[in-house]
């Protein structure tokens, strides 16, 4: 039970990594703030978490609103009295050389990106901050390190919440509170499945072409992730600040091999 007692909040948690998290949270003794825009699947989170006998409620909310974020980091603190942890999981794919990205998709996948990270954050910090405890994670991806073709506004946005990660670190410190970043590879959720097949006329080829990439030759599954996120959770994690956790199957470090 490496969660006994913690409130996390998971956004984005109604699907793929978020909610694998948020199943294995629950089963580390966590009471799970489930956040996703899709009422239906965040629900059926809950819905999973409660018939294992977890704990968990659902906050319908949007991360690029700020009213929205603020008003359900309020309704998290009422329903539990306090906030321990914060994964800032939501988040979009951008595909598209720099040239090619209209203007409209550009800024809604930095809109997401970013801003989901940035406005769930500056509304759980202050909760956080009295309490001088708390561990925040960030989504960002193994492309804030290394050159993928046709993803500008992926790995720009992605590379910026690297960058947010660091600074949050070093502003937060003081209040003891860790701000750390996932960097996951390609992972198989249901939204790459989607993408592939809408993109792809061979998905199986695709998946081969992808698994190319790392090391591992395979492609991550979203317990992969889930797994390394509630390492930033826990109490064990305690001397990370403000790093990067890599797990992409060897993406980045191949690149020398």
């Amino acid at each position: 039970m490496r969660l006994e007692n913690k409130v996390c909040l998971i956004t984005g948690a109604g699907s793929g990594i978020g909610q694998s998290t948020a199943y294995l949270f629950a089963q580390e003794g966590a009471s799970v703030i489930v956040n996703d825009l899709d009422t239906e699947k965040g629900q059926g989170t809950v819905e999973h978490i409660r018939e294992q006998g977890g704990e968990a409620i659902f906050l319908q909310a949007d991360v690029t609103d700020s009213v929205q974020m603020r008003q359900m980091a309020a309704k998290a603190v009422e329903a539990y009295g306090h906030i321990d942890v914060l994964f800032n999981n939501a988040g979009i794919s951008g595909v598209g050389m720099l040239h090619e990205v209209e203007l409209e998709k550009w800024e809604q996948v930095m809109r997401v990106n970013i801003n989901g990270v940035f406005l769930p954050s500056k509304h759980v910090l202050p909760y956080m901050m009295e309490r001088r405890q708390g561990s925040i994670i960030n989504m960002s991806s193994c492309i804030a390190e290394i050159g993928l073709a046709r993803r500008a506004s992926y790995a720009a946005s992605k590379g910026a919440v690297l960058a947010l990660t660091k600074s949050m670190q070093v502003d937060y410190a003081p209040y003891g509170i860790r701000v750390n970043a996932l960097l996951p590879g390609t992972i198989l959720t249901p939204f790459v499945e989607q993408y592939l097949k809408e993109s792809y006329d061979d998905q199986e080829e695709a998946i081969a072409s992808l698994k190319t990439r790392q090391l591992s030759g395979d492609l991550g599954r979203p317990d992969d992730v889930a797994r390394a996120a509630l390492f930033l959770a826990s109490d064990e994690s305690r001397f990370m600040m403000g790093s990067p956790l890599y797990i992409d199957g060897g993406v980045v470090f191949g690149k020398n091999a």
